[in-house]
């Protein structure tokens, strides 16, 4: 696999301050950004905003606008999930990079991080899909991968799908076998199953009471 610094790209030059809003404004026309950083003696000073510089004069310069600017950014040495992260942050498909001293590398579009994703073992690798339950304050990451792995499981990745004041929701990609044991396993642990499962011999047994108490009422 991949790298994610192998997905800088370098095709476009930042645009400079001694530029027009004009020359914004064509670059945004001809490649569907929703930014484009803006550099001031080869130093990043931030992105203009695809919006924001078809409001503006065409005449004027880009550096009579720098109060507009959106100043986001990562380093070369940040992880895949916390870029994806800042994309989602910033409402961007353009991310500006740079290194421990500030210097602009170049940029990573939102497709090649995505597709980076693609291309990770939770993605590609052959597994289940569980979706789990608990109050905020008691679930617990390492208990949550002892669980798998003590019923025979492994764990492919996992992260945290939905957040509230009380609850958090945790998706979990897993290999395949095992499943019911991981199952009544997260339950015992209290942990609420979101996700549907054929192999979940708990549901199956309540099923069967059910359809049982429904024949008994209706004798």
């Amino acid at each position: 696999m991949h790298n994610l610094i192998d997905y800088i790209n370098f095709d476009i030059k930042p645009l400079k301050t001694t530029q027009t809003i004009a020359d914004a404004q064509d670059l945004f026309l001809e490649i569907p950004y929703s930014h484009f950083p803006v550099s001031e003696n080869n130093i990043y000073i931030g992105c203009i905003k695809s919006e924001d510089a078809s409001l503006i004069n065409e005449n004027s310069l880009i550096n009579e606008n720098k109060f507009n600017f959106e100043r986001f950014f990562v380093r070369d040495t940040m992880i895949w999930l916390d870029v994806l992260e800042e994309f989602g942050k910033n409402d961007c498909n353009i991310m500006p990079v740079l290194n421990e001293k500030n210097i602009y590398l170049g940029y990573y579009e939102l497709e090649d991080v995505v597709k980076f994703f693609q291309e990770s073992p939770f993605i590609k690798e052959e597994g289940g899909i569980i979706v789990v339950q608990k109050p905020k304050a008691d679930y617990s990451i390492s208990q949550i991968s002892q669980i798998v792995e003590g019923n025979g499981g492994k764990l492919l990745g996992l992260f945290i799908s939905n957040i509230s004041e009380q609850l958090v929701e945790i998706t979990l990609k897993i290999s395949q076998s095992y499943m019911n044991e991981i199952l009544q396993g997260f339950r015992r642990y209290d942990y609420v199953i979101i996700s549907e499962h054929q192999e979940d011999s708990y549901l199956e047994n309540l099923k069967e009471r059910s359809d049982y108490l429904d024949k008994y009422l209706n004798i």
